[in-house]
Order: C-alpha cells, then structure tokens, then sequence
C-alpha cells in the first residue's frame, strides 16, 4: 500500500511518499496505520509540528475515498495523508 504525505504531514514525516505492507500493522485500520507513522517518524516541522499534533486534524482518502479513524484498510492500494491547508 502507497501511503503519500501531503503539505505539514510530509513536512513532519520528512518524506514524501512510503511504501507500506499491510502485515507490518497489528490490524488493518487507519487507526493502526497512524500508530504505525507516530512511532515510524518522530520528526518535527520546521514550527515544530510532529505527526502527533498533525494526524488528528487530517483528512485520509483511501483509494480516493475519504474515511474515518476507524476505516478499513483491507485491500486499500493507497492513502493519500491530506493536513488543513492554508485558504480551505
């Protein structure tokens, strides 16, 4: 599954994009899959922003999808990481 980091959340990450195995979370929900990125990046924005203070105000679009903290991953190819953006 392609996870791809979009604005303060790739800025966080430190990556643009990431290359994940469903086997490497403990269930296949977006709720495991942000536990999973807090302990795999503790980085910091330039401001000071980790993943921590920036995943709760995040819009996850699964396979294009927008989905809750609760979505289901099962068979998901991609998960775009969308922080507010400045304007919208």
């Amino acid at each position: 599954m392609q996870i791809n980091f979009f604005a303060a959340a790739r800025a966080a990450a430190g990556v643009p994009s990431l290359t994940l195995e469903s086997t490497e979370l403990t269930e296949t929900t977006l709720e495991a899959l942000m536990a999973y990125l807090l302990t795999r990046y503790p980085g910091a924005t330039p401001s000071g922003q980790t993943l921590a203070d920036i995943l709760p105000q995040c819009t996850f679009l699964i396979d294009g999808v927008a989905t809750s903290a609760k979505g289901s991953l099962r068979g998901a190819s991609r998960v775009d990481v969308l922080p507010p953006f400045a304007g919208g």
